[in-house]
């Protein structure tokens, strides 16, 4: 048994003492109204109500069940800020730390140390990906540099790099103590006005007419436009204290780091932070020379699923059987703490999310209820960003960056159940610093909740199955299953050619040449209609493009906000006059809703109908779909159809079947809206006669190539709130000439002066080996003549081409000084701008275009 084990002392969670607060700073009675209510005296809390009257909005009232401010958990994380994140969490992150910088200029002693970091890499594909982040924001100006496993010993002398391939040190990363941070916030948002009632027990929101009107509490009810729910392990309870119930999908997990004594031996005051995210772990240095040791283990222990109980911190005990797997790890990569004395472990909880990421923003259950919890583990890191996102979005009505990634509308009710959450948060805490491979890291918990009638048909065909809003849909076909074989499971992820290539050719030439099947009844499916055409006139108001179309017809749209950026992308189809049928992306179940509904007439002349579950839908696609849909027609009937029209037929046996003349792939062929009770009938019928045709199954991945082949933009990918159509070359789709819709005084703006981004499709050059080098996914930077002006947003295999390509957006920026101008058709292809794209690390020649490549010779 290792001794530091029999050296350990274990502490129970204590409440900490808040040191700014006199008696007449935080009261125990209520006030009767306030503009805005906060629920939760923690970091994130505490920010909001800084930024909110620091921004004039000073009639503000922060509620907290304790005698004392920060009472909850986010008081004892880490203290570490770390820069080295995808680029939506690091805008917020980047936020955060200038905020601290600015509380320790001012003379708050917050502990902020800006003591860097170092990331380690002990194998190939964790370099890669540390490559992959350098090269994106090196352009950027993020100090950050790419170290060997020599260099690494230069920068902490303490640590073991035997076993390394390298890492990064990135210079801007900081320390903070997050009990200074959370009492400072505090403190100054007292001193703007905000008022903290302490001993206040929420019991439940009171609502009128679909928005915020009051709170209920043990000290009586305060009337409030607004209420911002930042409560930590509380806010899914207090999310079911509302009519409606409000969905936060949030659940505690137990959170353990250990303490040392302090070392005698003289250290650098800034040594750095280590982040060896493939042991889990991460070890800084205290102001004291002692160490604080934690982790993000694979396999966490949930907490509190009944609900959080008054004596929580009873509950909570040391487990060294789960965490001495994260000490032994530690003490391999620091050999020299094996000298310290063990002082204390802490179990701290800290709620997660189901997928790892924050919940932020206006509920879409009710207005003017806001969210800021599921920190993940670390408070402190975004709160600072989290709470001036947050206090903009109340006072203006829209986050100041795009938030989409942590939206709570991201979400539908299945994320909300408790036993899903108690089975999915055991993963997400691991998956903070794992390896998410693009396309190739699917969740292992809580699955087969969300399932297409074919989902157990196809399983049996090969099926490798992928989540997206806890609906199961087919990735791709393993061709080298067989049946009797055990069910075939997406392989190890990695950054070069996937080990599913060959599965997908095999899709792609059949999309291509023949004839495919994919189920996509994930898709988001709305059925919108009125008595008479208030239906037409409410989605004309809604829509950038012409949806007057005739019966029958499909209209191709944004929906888009008052800056013209997207709020949906979808097609509407044109079942009677006053009677239309949506689809959207998968991902926008919730959030499209939630838009439209906030836009319905005053006089609910408009209904709108969630058919997501009633239909399946099946994707034929290929040169041979035609002939084959004829062979299940009634008599033959014709099933030549206009691009963008529909009609209902039966198929087979199957009755009212909804047949759309689009793909979403670029390719010819038909999209079949099959009310789900005839699913596995139609299904079977046309891999029977599709013998005859040379069909296969094929999956999301080879959708996705197809589109990507045809310059076929993705939601969240390249089109988000903030970008527009003309800046995606739907200029064809936005029609300036109708009368008022939401975002055409932006849109006519921007068409009048020009855009300032663009979209553009990329084709690497033979300098590009898809055999052997590492492959374009998306996030790689975008280089024209030596100068960084863009990053790609997403990337793939075009089959076609037999080369990879890429989506990106451009900027057209004076490097001297800094000014945009429009980004031209003349600028995007001249003929003399050399386009690059770095590919971690390493760049290669690309050409550009506006339009999809037909050809390998046409780019």
């Amino acid at each position: 048994m290792n001794t530091c084990r029999i050296l350990l002392q274990s502490t129970p969670l204590k409440q900490c003492p808040s040191r700014f607060f006199s008696k007449t700073q935080i009261v125990d009675s209520l006030p009767k109204e306030a503009r805005v209510v906060i629920c939760g005296t923690g970091i994130v809390g505490n920010s909001v109500a800084y930024h909110l009257v620091q921004s004039g909005w000073s009639d503000v009232v922060v509620l907290d069940q304790e005698s004392r401010i920060g009472q909850g958990t986010s008081s004892y994380g880490s203290g570490t800020l770390a820069l080295l994140k995808p680029v939506e969490e690091q805008k917020i992150i980047t936020k955060s730390i200038a905020l601290y910088k600015k509380l320790q200029a001012e003379g708050h002693d917050i502990g902020l140390v800006e003591c860097g970091s170092l990331y380690l890499a002990q194998n190939r594909e964790r370099m890669i990906l540390f490559k992959r982040r350098v090269a994106l924001n090196q352009p950027q100006g993020l100090q950050c540099k790419l170290l060997g496993p020599n260099e690494l010993a230069e920068y902490h002398p303490l640590l073991y790099t035997s076993d390394l391939q390298g890492g990064v040190f990135v210079e801007k990363d900081a320390v903070a103590n997050p009990e200074l941070v959370c009492d400072t916030l505090a403190k100054l948002a007292v001193a703007g006005g905000a008022k903290y009632v302490k001993n206040c027990i929420f019991n439940n929101l009171i609502t009128h007419n679909g928005k915020v009107a009051a709170v209920d509490t043990s000290l009586g009810t305060i009337k409030c436009q607004f209420f911002v729910n930042c409560s930590g392990m509380w806010a899914w309870d207090l999310g079911q204290r509302s009519n409606p119930k409000i969905r936060i999908p949030v659940h505690a997990v137990e959170h353990f780091y250990l303490r040392t004594h302090p070392l005698v031996e003289n250290l650098p005051p800034d040594l750095p932070t280590i982040r060896d995210y493939d042991s889990h772990i991460y070890i800084r240095k205290l102001k004291d020379n002692s160490f604080l040791m934690g982790g993000f283990e694979k396999n966490a222990k949930p907490i509190f699923t009944n609900g959080v109980p008054d004596n929580w911190r009873d509950c909570l005990y040391p487990d060294w059987d789960h965490f001495a797997p994260m000490l032994d790890d530690c003490l391999r990569r620091m050999p020299k703490l094996k000298d310290c004395e063990l002082q204390t472990l802490l179990n701290a909880p800290d709620t997660f999310t189901p997928d790892g990421k924050w919940i932020l923003g206006e509920t879409p259950e009710v207005d003017n209820y806001f969210v800021a919890v599921g920190m993940n583990g670390n408070s402190l890191q975004g709160s600072g960003g989290i709470g001036h996102s947050l206090a903009h979005w109340i006072i203006e009505g829209e986050p100041d960056i795009p938030l989409i990634e942590f939206d709570i509308r991201r979400f539908v009710d299945v994320h909300n159940n408790r036993r899903f959450l108690y089975d999915r948060v055991k993963e997400t805490v691991g998956r903070q610093y794992d390896i998410l491979y693009p396309l190739q890291s699917e969740y292992q918990y809580a699955r087969k909740i969300r399932c297409s009638p074919l989902y157990s048909t196809l399983q049996a065909q090969g099926a490798v199955f992928g989540t997206r809003m806890c609906f199961e849909r087919p990735l791709y076909f393993d061709i080298d299953y067989k049946v009797g074989d055990p069910k075939p499971q997406m392989p190890k992820g990695t950054y070069w050619k996937p080990l599913f290539f060959d599965s997908l050719k095999e899709e792609y030439k059949a999309c291509r040449e023949g004839v495919a099947v994919i189920d996509m009844s994930s898709f988001t499916k709305l059925q919108i209609k009125s008595a008479s055409n208030e239906a037409m006139e409410y989605l004309q108001k809604l829509c950038s493009n012409d949806i007057d179309v005739p019966v029958g017809h499909i209209s191709p749209t944004g929906m888009q906000n008052e800056s013209g950026g997207y709020e949906n992308d979808c097609m509407l189809v044109r079942q009677a006059a006053n009677c239309f049928f949506m689809v959207a992306p998968t991902k926008q179940q919730t959030r499209i809703a939630e838009w439209m509904q906030r836009h319905m007439p005053e006089d609910n002349s408009v209904q709108i109908s969630d058919v997501t579950s009633m239909y399946t839908v099946l994707l034929i696609i290929g040169p041979k779909s035609r002939e084959l849909l004829s062979q299940l027609t009634e008599g033959q009937e014709d099933v030549k159809m206009h691009p963008f029209s529909y009609k209902t037929m039966s198929l087979g046996h199957a009755p009212e079947v909804m047949i759309l003349s689009v793909t979403n792939s670029g390719e010819a062929g038909y999209s079949l809206y099959v009310p789900s009770e005839y699913a596995v009938h139609l299904y079977d019928e046309l891999m029977k006669i599709g013998k005859d045709y040379g069909i296969r199954n094929a999956g999301y991945l080879t959708l996705r190539f197809l589109r990507l082949e045809k310059f076929v933009p993705f939601w969240g990918e390249e089109m988000d709130s903030i970008t527009t159509p003309l800046e995606i070359g739907r200029n064809h789709r936005v029609k300036l000439n109708k009368q008022h819709f939401i975002g055409k005084q932006a849109l006519q703006m921007q068409h009048e002066k020009g855009v300032y981004r663009r979209l553009v499709h990329f084709t690497l050059d033979d300098d590009h080996d898809a055999e052997n080098d590492v492959w374009v996914w998306g996030g790689e930077p975008i280089f024209r003549n030596g100068v960084y002006i863009g990053s790609t947003t997403s990337g793939g295999y075009a089959f076609t081409l037999e080369r990879m390509v890429a989506l990106g957006f451009i900027v057209n920026k004076d490097i001297k000084t800094g000014n945009l101008f429009p980004v031209t058709q003349e600028y995007v292809m001249s003929k003399d701008a050399l386009y690059q794209i770095d590919i971690a690390g390493r760049r290669f020649n690309v050409r550009q275009s506006l339009h999809p490549p037909s050809t390998l010779y046409d780019r």
